[in-house]
């Protein structure tokens, strides 16, 4: 583990220390030295001192779900999450770490988070440091490297197959030789500081070629011998997105047997469907059960073009054309029989496009359509939904974006989510998606949108939910609370002006990649990581060149 820089003693100063308990807010001076909260009361001095005046002083927000695996290594400090409060991440979620890999599948590796998390491929290739081959090498490189955030991520599935069954992993069951050798792995990457194991059997989860992602075609004794690996440890927890593999009873009888925490994904869902998971999860919790839905106060929305159109690769004959190029694309766009044979297609897929709720986002040729739902262009042409959008990507040579809202627009539907007594924040998705959608804001959305505006949560609520909760399932020492001794992860934000702010279009990222960012927080004043100012002011500050300079450090999991 890298050493933390050590700072000076300072002083935030005339704030409301809200801890991380749930406990109601006082007003205090909160005074750091070597990275630690020290003294908290009133009228202390320090070699510097930071205003908090009319603002809450908290702990730095814990950001649960993220796939910053790759992201790490070109962008230390982790934007746009580092913006909104958030002190410490987990990445490696779903199961799409990026270690262990050997050297001849960095391209699988590379083609399935294109195709599952919607990365840019050529980003990847040159963004991405291969200087590790094992999970321990990839976490000692990232620390080496330096990070502005504490960074900590999963084991992935994914990634521990490929490594032990090379290409069958994408083929076939795991012999008992191989489920073995994938649970030695597991506990040497949770010796190294992983948060835990992560997997998915969702149906939507389609890798290298539309296959399914190796972990779908884990058997039983595979994902059970993994999760009891893992919590033989004693350490981190578990996530998953239960599917045909490990249903949501099956995941639920196998925490009884783990004993560590476990989480799954849950939003809102127009069919109601989540309210039988929420029925399960309650009967769960009546057996003394630790598992802990992940939800989000932000909808799930989706920016893209029919280049890549992520958000209908959910049906067979959309899938296969996914895997050629674009002017193969556009010749089906063209056809009106392929046309009508994928529209039927999608009308049967297990995630049925919500027409509906499909716009036109950004269109050159067509601004006057911006804004308008693909449902009433099409009643207004005499076409289908599906026949629109192929009819205005042609036209504007696939530039034409459009904008699809998933799951979790229900305001009514999320405030249940949120006031559920045993759920966790997370499902931000950070480093995932990045050219479609940008949930990282999703810190400043619950405290602006969710505590100051529809007053569904408290602000000391909202901020447990926000650090001490997240810090207590994963066992993070002495984080995710303001008090004395702990590791002075902190921020310092206005409960009357706090908002995400607006989110731009930018290509930044290696080999020009594009990407949706929120970088201009209102409300956000002060971010420490480890007693050092990240953001002062309301102004970010930059990275330091030198690795050492930089606060973040492997959250250390007791």
């Amino acid at each position: 583990m890298k050493e933390r820089p050590v700072s000076g003693e300072l002083v935030i100063r005339g704030g409301t220390v809200v801890d991380g308990t749930g406990a109601p807010g006082y007003t205090a001076d909160v005074r750091i030295a070597d990275g630690r909260v020290v003294e908290i009361g009133p009228g202390l001095r320090g070699d510097d001192v930071l205003d908090a005046a009319d603002c809450v002083v908290a702990p730095g927000f814990v950001d649960i779900h993220t796939h910053y695996d790759a992201q790490v290594f070109w962008d230390p400090a982790l934007r746009p999450t580092s913006y909104h409060g958030v002190t410490t991440v987990v990445a490696g979620n779903c199961g799409f770490a990026i270690a262990p890999t050997r050297a001849e599948h960095h391209e699988v590796i590379v083609r399935t988070l294109e195709n599952v998390e919607d990365m840019d491929a050529a980003t990847l290739t040159e963004g991405i440091a291969w200087e590790f081959e094992t999970f321990p090498q990839y976490m000692e490189l990232v620390q080496s490297r330096g990070t502005m955030l504490n960074y900590t991520c999963y084991v992935g599935h994914t990634a521990l197959r490929l490594y032990v069954m090379g290409d069958a992993a994408y083929e076939r069951a795991a012999s008992a030789e191989e489920i073995a050798r994938m649970c030695a792995l597991l506990q040497e990457g949770i010796a190294a500081g992983a948060a835990g194991f992560s997997s998915s059997f969702s149906y939507a989860h389609r890798g290298v070629d539309g296959k399914p992602v190796p972990s779908r075609f884990a058997a039983r004794d595979e994902v059970e011998a993994l999760y009891m690996a893992a919590g033989a440890t004693g350490k981190g927890a578990v996530l998953a997105t239960p599917g045909e593999q490990c249903t949501y009873p099956d995941f639920y009888a196998l925490q009884e047997k783990v004993g560590r925490p476990f989480f799954w994904p849950l939003f809102a869902l127009p069919d109601g469907k989540h309210l039988e998971h929420l029925e399960r999860h309650r009967e769960g919790l009546a057996r003394g059960l630790d598992v802990w839905p992940q939800v989000t106060p932000r909808p799930l929305t989706m920016q893209f073009t029919m280049a890549d159109a992520y958000s209908l690769n959910t049906g067979q004959v959309f899938g296969e054309l996914m895997k050629v190029g674009t002017a193969v694309r556009l010749a089906a766009y063209r056809d009106p029989e392929w046309r009508a044979l994928a529209a039927a297609d999608l009308e049967h897929s297990p995630m049925k496009p919500r027409w509906n709720t499909f716009e036109v986002s950004e269109s050159t040729r067509f601004p006057e359509l911006v804004g308008r739902r693909v449902g009433d262009l099409a009643r207004e042409r005499g076409v289908g939904p599906f026949d629109v959008m192929c009819e205005l990507a042609v036209a504007e040579d696939l530039a034409t974006r459009f904008r699809a809202y998933i799951a979790n627009d229900d305001p009514d539907q999320v405030a249940g989510l949120l006031t559920h007594d045993h759920v966790a924040l997370g499902l931000s998705d950070a480093g995932a998606h990045v050219d479609q959608l940008c949930d990282a804001p999703l810190s400043t959305d619950l405290l602006g949108t969710w505590v100051r505006e529809r007053q569904v949560l408290t602000v000391e609520r909202a901020v447990r939910m926000l650090s001490g909760q997240q810090a207590d399932i994963f066992g993070f020492a002495d984080r995710g609370y303001v008090r004395e001794g702990a590791w002075a992860d902190l921020v310092v934000f206005d409960p009357d002006t706090v908002a995400p702010g607006p989110t731009t279009r930018v290509r930044d990222f290696p080999a020009a990649g594009e990407r949706l960012t929120s970088e201009q927080p209102v409300g956000v004043r002060h971010v420490l990581v480890n007693g050092t100012p990240i953001r002062r002011d309301e102004v970010q500050l930059p990275t330091p060149e030198a690795a050492a300079d930089r606060p973040g450090t492997l959250p250390v999991i007791a």
